[in-house]
């Protein structure tokens, strides 16, 4: 991989074992050559992968014996052009422990400079524009280094020789103070007047590492209040940014593993459980159990949050739905109405990356559950069980898109890039695209799209022009997804669970028991059909699948719920059941997230969202609350069939009998567990496999993952999980890759 200072270690290390040779980048990596007594190069191989710097990854090391030169001396010499891409580009890492101190040192000359980086941190995948991973091949080709930086970084002694983003107060990116005209705001120091508008209240603007956040105090309700309004964000959360552990810690209770995740050199945000006394404004996260929080990743963010002197909302600055803004003009124009200063700085970001998100799973050390994966992890290749013989891209689906390309053994899956919703997150996803594609050289031979004819990213991969498409099932695309990060090729028994998903027979599926491997599928089982009244207006409206879900259970038109007699009007109510009655607008789906969705409606918790989930996440946040749940509710599987209308019987019943929602939440949820695990006992008992993959994305859900997980593995199954990649539609396209590998092997 480049970007990590893997040259100036060989050197250091060939130079310590009197090694003579040379070391360069070129379009497939790093190369080398030493010479030699055997015994010394048969301690630089053994040492090259133990030692590697921090950011490198060494997954093997190929060597050959060739005849010596005789040139004496080890150097680096000018990397390589020609030859098609294979270089690791590496993500961008955040601020290392020797730059901090630098940093906040007054004695150095890099005090209180914002850009600070060297071989073991600082931005890669956002400045890079091609490879090899040079200077000129970035966006700080630029910026020329001044004798002082020059000389450190051609110093092999020096942890900035070869740093190709270094940089100095006097040769490299500077920060300035604009107003939402854009006009320059006069401040001797543009950072510490940023710092005293976001202490007196004021929304700033800042520029990052791989597009703007909007800022601001996060204890102070009039601003995170008028932010929410400003951005037309009604309930859905907003990240934090804590100053370190410590101040994390006053916000949510953290796990080992939790704290690992946070200090980590990715530092995403990572979702864990509120404290009861975080000192964080309502406005922040309405209503919600969990916080997002995150540290400082560079060391502008470090120098802000102290500046401060108190945790800052840090969200992606964009109006919702639109895709984070990162290119200054355009950052200008659409957070004018949002920001009140903006504090920017002159090193142009190549490619926009969202903050990535994290959860932890299960009890004992922890494992991650990918959310959302961008910025810290991307673009880190995956492996392919089978390897593509023809270079695919695959466009994924249609909401929290992703694209990936891969060619032979590694795929990469593209940063987040959200939902396909509107002209600016299109133009961000084909942009995403070509530069992934020049990026690793990959032209493509291959499309693979999901089987939505009305989905933008299946429309894109339909117009490429000289290219096979290869279209693969939406829940067939999860479940390869997982066995492929797994490195499993299959068969395995698949419990896929999500909103909506174009199914192969007509229906929208969601709630689907899958039999397949990376080629094939057979759906074998899937939650009982209902109507999907009004289609996504029952999506946007969880009262509709309520409505629905009784209907079914009943046989005749439900009565209104007292749960939701102040929320719904009952003529909406009876039109809505004569939708279900009828079918009219209102097609059949197994869907697992509407089911979630009915449950949270009947219980009282949300007859409208305003966001994707969200009433899934309140009726799991409500489970958690609950004093003691007991059984739960039944869920039987009868001829491949989860008959849930017995658990909305069940669900009703306990309601009007005055039982606790936070009770029945929990029931439901420990129903669907206990449920979906004895399925896939069953069903891959019936059909000879042992492995079960638990994907789709209502497995974001911690309470419904663990429960099931441990049931199957109970029953002597063995569970596999989405890790490295999000088991929502962020992972999708990995999925498409996959299958189009070996259909076309």
């Amino acid at each position: 991989m480049q970007g990590v200072g893997f040259r100036p270690f060989v050197y250091r290390l060939a130079r310590e074992l009197e090694l003579d040779g040379w070391v360069l980048n070129d379009s497939r990596g790093v190369m080398l050559e030493v010479e030699g007594e055997s015994g010394l190069v048969d301690r630089f191989l053994a040492r090259l992968g133990a030692e590697a710097p921090p950011l490198a990854t060494v997954e093997r090391v190929l060597s050959e014996s060739r005849a010596p030169d005789g040139e004496p001396g080890f150097r680096i010499v000018q990397s390589g052009s020609g030859g098609e891409p294979d270089a690791l580009v590496a993500p961008d890492a955040a601020t290392c422990a020797e730059c901090l101190a630098e940093v906040l040192d007054p004695a150095d000359r890099r005090h209180r400079y914002a850009f600070t980086n060297c071989t073991n941190c600082g931005p890669r995948f956002t400045i890079v524009r091609g490879v090899p991973y040079d200077r000129p091949q970035t966006t700080m080709a630029g910026f020329t280094m001044c004798p002082a930086c020059q000389a450190e970084y051609d110093d092999p002694a020096d942890r900035r020789f070869h740093a190709q983003p270094n940089a100095c107060p006097d040769c490299g990116p500077t920060l300035a103070l604009r107003d939402a005209t854009g006009a320059a705001v006069e401040a001797g120091d543009p950072l510490a007047a940023a710092a005293g508008a976001l202490a007196e209240g004021r929304v700033v603007a800042v520029k990052g590492l791989g597009g703007y956040h909007l800022a601001c105090r996060a204890d102070d309700e009039r601003a995170t209040a008028s932010l929410r309004e400003r951005k037309h964000r009604e309930d859905k959360p907003f990240a934090l940014m804590a100053a370190d552990l410590d101040a994390a810690r006053t916000l949510v209770d953290l796990t080992a593993f939790e704290e690992q995740l946070l200090v980590g050199r990715e530092r995403p945000i990572v979702v864990a459980r509120r404290r009861p006394a975080a000192g964080v404004a309502a406005a922040v996260a309405p209503g919600a159990p969990d916080l997002g929080v995150m540290l400082p990743y560079t060391p502008l963010h470090h120098l802000l949050l102290a500046e401060v002197g108190s945790t800052l909302v840090m969200t992606s600055a964009n109006v919702s739905d639109e895709p984070i803004a990162y290119e200054d003009a355009d950052a200008r124009e659409r957070l004018r109405g949002i920001a009140d200063l903006f504090l920017v700085h002159d090193r142009p970001i190549h490619i926009r990356t969202d903050d990535s998100v994290v959860r932890s799973v299960t009890a004992g050390s922890g494992r991650p559950l990918m959310l959302r994966r961008s910025r810290g992890y991307v673009p880190a290749s995956l492996g392919l069980p089978v390897p593509a013989t023809v270079p695919i891209t695959a466009y994924g689906a249609e909401l929290k898109s992703t694209f990936c390309v891969a060619k032979g053994p590694r795929a990469w899956v593209g940063h987040h890039i959200g939902d396909l919703g509107n002209w600016e997150t299109l133009r961000s996803f084909r942009e995403g695209v070509e530069h992934f594609e020049r990026l690793f050289a990959v032209t493509p031979g291959v499309v693979a799209h999901d089987l939505h004819p009305d989905y933008l990213s299946t429309k894109e991969a339909l117009a490429r022009p000289d290219v096979a498409a290869v279209g693969v099932q939406h829940h067939h695309a999860h479940l390869a997804a997982c066995l492929a990060e797994h490195g499993v090729a299959g068969p395995a028994l698949g419990a896929i669970y999500d909103g909506t998903g174009y199914g192969g027979d007509g229906t929208v599926w969601g709630g689907e028991l899958l039999l397949g491997d990376l080629a094939a599928f057979e759906r074998v089982g899937h939650l009982w059909q209902v109507r999907l009244p009004g289609g996504d207006s029952a999506v946007r409206e969880p009262w509709r699948m309520a409505c629905a879900w009784l209907a079914e259970a009943t046989g005749s038109e439900p009565q209104l719920p007292r749960a939701l007699g102040d929320a719904v009007d009952p003529e909406r109510w009876s039109q809505v059941a004569s939708l279900c009655a009828s079918g009219v607008a209102s097609p059949w789906t197994s869907s697992a997230g509407r089911l979630f969705d009915a449950v949270a409606a009947l219980c009282g918790v949300r007859a409208e969202v305003n966001y994707e989930g969200q009433a899934a996440v309140e009726l799991e946040a409500l489970a958690h609350t609950a004093p003691q749940a007991g059984e739960g509710y039944p869920l039987p599987l009868v001829d491949g069939v989860l008959d849930a209308r017995v658990t909305i019987r069940a669900v009703a019943a306990d309601l009007e009998a005055g039982v606790g929602p936070a009770t029945v939440a929990a029931r439901f949820h420990a129903g669907v567990a206990a449920a979906t695990a004895d399925a896939c006992a069953a069903l891959a008992g019936a059909h000879g496999v042992d492995t079960v993959v638990l994907s789709g994305g209502a497995f974001q859900n911690r309470l419904l993952l663990e429960a099931t997980a441990a049931h199957a593995e109970a029953l002597g199954l063995r569970a596999l999980v989405p890790e490295r990649l999000p088991p929502n539609d962020g992972g999708i396209a990995y999925g498409q890759a996959a299958v189009a590998a070996r259909l076309t092997s």
